[in-house]
């Protein structure tokens, strides 16, 4: 795995496809965030509201853009993460996560963030800052002192 400081402004992070958006992955966000619009788990309330199915929540989506991020929690956090939603997500949906460092500096730094749907359709545009853990003053585990 990169370490985060060892990028350069243009790299990447390693994709992320998901699978297809399936209705329990709907239904189990709903659970968890307390957001039951029937338009996010009932295909004919999607429809009675002019959509042409039941679609993603927003936020399910906003949620898996964090996993690009994940695997380098030993090396700095999320500080800062804003996005736009772009289009929507349906069922059956393949959803690639991308990030592209955009400016390095001293202890941050800048990614633009994106979720692409199959047909290359962005989804959400947004940017992550992150920030990385004072290498003398680092309040995380190591990989030899996690429990």
């Amino acid at each position: 795995m990169t370490k985060l400081v060892a990028l350069q402004v243009g790299h990447s992070l390693e994709e992320i496809q998901l699978p297809p958006v399936s209705r329990l992955d709907l239904i189990q966000y709903a659970g968890a965030s307390g957001d039951y619009n029937p338009i996010h788990t009932i295909e004919e309330e999607a429809k009675k509201a002019g959509l042409p199915g039941i679609i993603a929540h927003g936020m399910w989506t906003m949620g898996n853009l964090a996993k690009l991020f994940t695997p380098y929690v030993q090396q700095g956090f999320i500080q800062d993460y804003s996005v736009r939603f772009k289009g929507m997500v349906f069922l059956g949906d393949v959803i690639t996560l991308h990030a592209t460092l955009t400016e390095k500096t001293d202890g941050h730094l800048r990614f633009r963030v994106a979720a692409t749907n199959q047909n290359g359709n962005d989804v959400i545009q947004g940017e992550v800052v992150v920030a990385l853990y004072d290498r003398e003053d680092r309040t995380s585990f190591t990989e030899e002192e996690t429990p």
